[in-house]
């Protein structure tokens, strides 16, 4: 009875752990984002970036579907919409599945200009990250392989990331 009880705490003492080492990964890269976005100078919304991002990464989608995605209002995200419509960094095509709806994806400026974005970030940080070891590289590009998968696997549906039933979803 008492070992059953130790490993049910100490079980619940490594999930208590688990959890606020990944917040505080998730903090720090949030933290690691502001700082790289503002050491570039540039003045460009984060909102933006988000945006192009997501439809770089999941393809074309509806109005709706973005403001979902991105977490933002329907207001919001056509009023984005609108911006990055005036710059040219997206364009509108005909939904394959749907002729009265038009989707929303990158044009090449926009793809262009995200990779230049990320280019200037990657910049922006080498200074910071200059004095690491190769070893420490190596920890840096497993982690980042690892977040990738993990992420790519929760947007294929392959694991879910909380009680979704809570969410209304």
């Amino acid at each position: 009875m008492y070992n059953n009880v130790m490993t049910a705490i100490l079980h619940e003492h490594q999930k208590i752990e688990t959890e606020h080492l990944l917040a505080d990964l998730l903090v720090a890269a949030n933290r690691l984002t502001r700082v790289a976005a503002s050491a570039t100078g540039d003045s460009t919304s984060p909102a933006i970036w988000r945006t192009l991002s997501v439809l770089d990464n999941h393809g074309p989608m509806r109005l709706g579907e973005l403001a979902t995605e991105t977490r933002i209002s329907q207001p919001t995200a056509t009023k984005i919409v609108q911006n990055l419509n005036e710059l040219e960094w997206i364009k509108r095509i005909q939904d394959p599945h749907d002729a009265r709806v038009r989707t929303l994806a990158v044009a090449p400026k926009g793809a262009q200009a995200l990779k230049d974005w990320k280019q200037r970030l990657g910049h922006a940080l080498t200074p910071l990250f200059g004095d690491l070891s190769t070893a420490e590289w190596g920890h840096v590009k497993a982690t980042v392989d690892l977040i990738r998968q993990r992420v790519r696997m929760s947007e294929q549906g392959e694991t879910t990331i909380g009680d979704r039933s809570e969410r209304g979803e």
